[in-house]
């Protein structure tokens, strides 16, 4: 099964582009699950939510929504081991598990983060204090493409999250590959020029894919579909609505995809 959405939805410059002008914050997500059923939610990186929230959310949404959710810094980017902020978390999902409206978490690690044996240790700690939850690990350094880290997320029950952004040195390649039931694509933009070098972090996921760009992944994204019990599909070039295009977009690619005979 295939869920098609965007990497969040409560961006203020979506207003006009998206949001119909004057529609109320607190109304976004029942406007955006009108037509997509699926979101990534960013803000839980930021704060660790409150299950209070969560089941606000939840009751916003249909019922065949459902909801994925990145991991907080402490537990990507700072790495301190915090066992209390992993705990905290965990308990803020337990809402959207009960409504059986969690896809699973997204942790997003830095381009720092390296494939030595630390690296390979936090993950272990990763998943331990997470628990049986489907997780996906999103590396952003190219030294992590090797068969023998796709062999240590398989025997972790770890999936790997698949990017599309600029081919520049050292970055991630657009590869396509399931190491759990959860397959995961994001796709960034390909803002080569304001990639590394930008005043505000939006520059960096200003883009607006072609469709021949996103008709690149319709078999790779059919083939994460066979491997996998479901498969997330995000939009992150979110500046100014881009990624509810990008959805769209993917959305018909996809229904018209035939398998070449």
């Amino acid at each position: 099964m295939i869920y098609i959405g965007t990497s969040g939805y409560s961006y203020k410059d979506w207003v006009g582009p998206y949001y119909p002008q004057g529609t109320p914050q607190k109304e976004w997500l029942e406007f955006y699950a009108r037509e997509f059923r699926t979101t990534e939610l960013n803000f839980s990186y930021y704060r660790v939510p409150t299950p209070f929230t969560m089941e606000r959310l939840v009751a916003k949404t249909p019922e065949s929504f459902t909801f994925t959710v990145k991991a907080h810094q402490d537990m990507t980017h700072k790495r301190g081991r915090n066992q209390g902020v992993f705990s905290e978390f965990v308990e803020s999902l337990k809402p959207m598990i009960e409504h059986n409206r969690f896809g699973c978490v997204l942790a997003q690690f830095p381009y720092s983060f390296r494939p030595d044996h630390q690296g390979l240790d936090y993950l272990r700690f990763l998943r331990e204090q997470l628990g049986s939850l489907p997780v996906v690990v999103e590396f952003r350094r190219r030294d992590w493409i090797r068969d023998e880290v796709f062999h240590f997320l398989l025997e972790n029950d770890l999936g790997f999250c698949c990017v599309d952004q600029p081919r520049l040195k050292g970055l991630i390649p657009p590869i396509s590959l399931a190491t759990s039931p959860v397959a995961y694509v994001r796709f960034h933009g390909r803002n080569a020029r304001k990639w590394w070098q930008h005043k505000e972090a939006w520059e960096r996921y200003d883009y607006t894919y072609s469709d021949e760009e996103l008709e690149e992944w319709v078999p790779k994204i059919r083939k994460l579909e066979e491997e996998s019990d479901k498969t997330f599909i995000f939009a992150n070039n979110h500046w100014q609505g881009q990624a509810v295009q990008t959805a769209r977009q993917l959305q018909m690619l996809l229904a018209g995809f035939e398998p070449r005979r």
